[in-house]
């Protein structure tokens, strides 16, 4: 086993090293426009979760599954030269939703700020009559 140190800076470069390969080694139109969105590493260093994103969402997941599937193997194989191991992890691809449900979130808060908008025309009215009710005036 190795500690959380090293297990973070595996998973680090793990990380960066297949972010450039998929820049500038792999030309699978498959892997086109997806992106590493983070690694982690189990304590024996014998897996690899790899979580994955692109910009056009969850439908393309099973294209791009294709794709990592058939370029697995090249992909193990430059990441174990490039970082030395004595067994380079197995590696397993998972979807990232962080993306998606961010922009849900943002949907989200846009509707709602879209509908306070709507009712505080009328509603802000409101409370500026109640404004002047609560509080004492000093008139002393």
């Amino acid at each position: 086993m190795v500690s959380k140190t090293r297990m973070q800076r595996v998973a680090e470069r793990i990380r960066e090293e297949l972010s450039e390969m998929l820049v500038q080694e792999i030309a699978d139109p498959r892997l086109a426009g997806i992106s590493v969105t983070d690694v982690t590493v189990d304590r024996e260093l014998a897996y690899a979760k790899i979580y994955i994103s692109a910009i056009e969402g969850y439908e393309r997941w099973k294209e791009i599954q294709e794709g990592l599937k058939s370029a697995q193997g090249f992909i193990r194989r430059e990441l174990a030269q490039r970082i030395e191991l004595r067994t380079f992890p197995q590696l397993r691809f998972i979807w990232d939703p962080t993306f998606e449900r961010a922009e849900k979130v943002e949907r989200l808060f846009a509707q709602l700020e879209a509908e306070r908008r709507a009712r505080g025309e009328s509603a802000g009215e409101e409370h500026a009559e109640d404004a002047g009710k609560g509080a004492p005036e000093d008139n002393e």
